[in-house]
């Protein structure tokens, strides 16, 4: 799952293309592609590398983080859900985190809380469980933002998995309402 230089080396063998090279491939692929579904199939694959710790310098050279926050503008909804579900897989590492903060992606991931698509939804309470800290609570912990929260951390019925992130986001940020 997690790679390291030598193991990526393994992996891609003598004639591989080495990993920035790929992901770079992808990002020029992604601009000039004009197809939705392309551009659709580019974030998806792009978000499946932001897991994973050894593609995060590149992910940052590459201006990604900076790709999947435009895709949270965009009117498809594949592309939004591809798009914070890369934020989400990034910004475990800190300084993605900054990046989303620094380029103004709060207020866009605070938007994904309301979309009709489950995993865009699940996504936002991931990344935002990550990106709350002491240098931006005040923009994150607002009390629409907590509402919204708390409804998803009491719809156990309704999704199990929206209620266990929620509630361990109001846990570990908003701990005066344990």
């Amino acid at each position: 799952m997690f790679t390291n230089s030598q193991r990526q080396e393994e992996r891609t063998g003598k004639y591989g293309t080495p990993r920035v090279k790929y992901l770079q491939e992808l990002v020029t692929l992604f601009q000039n592609a004009s197809a939705e579904e392309t551009k659709e199939k580019i974030v998806a694959n792009l978000a499946n590398f932001a897991y994973d710790p050894f593609n995060f310098t590149f992910l940052r050279q590459l201006n990604v983080i900076e790709l999947f926050l435009d895709c949270l503008t965009e009117p498809s909804e594949k592309l939004v859900e591809f798009g914070i579900g890369g934020i989400c897989n990034a910004c475990a590492d800190p300084a993605n985190a900054a990046l989303v903060t620094q380029n103004d992606g709060i207020p866009l991931v605070i938007q994904c809380l309301s979309s009709p698509v489950r995993n865009t939804v699940n996504y936002a309470l991931g990344a935002l469980y990550y990106l709350c800290n002491a240098s931006n609570k005040e923009e994150i912990l607002k009390p629409e933002v907590i509402d919204a929260i708390k409804s998803y951390a009491a719809a156990g019925g309704v999704s199990t998995s929206f209620s266990n992130l929620a509630q361990a986001f109001l846990d570990q940020h908003v701990p005066q309402l344990n």
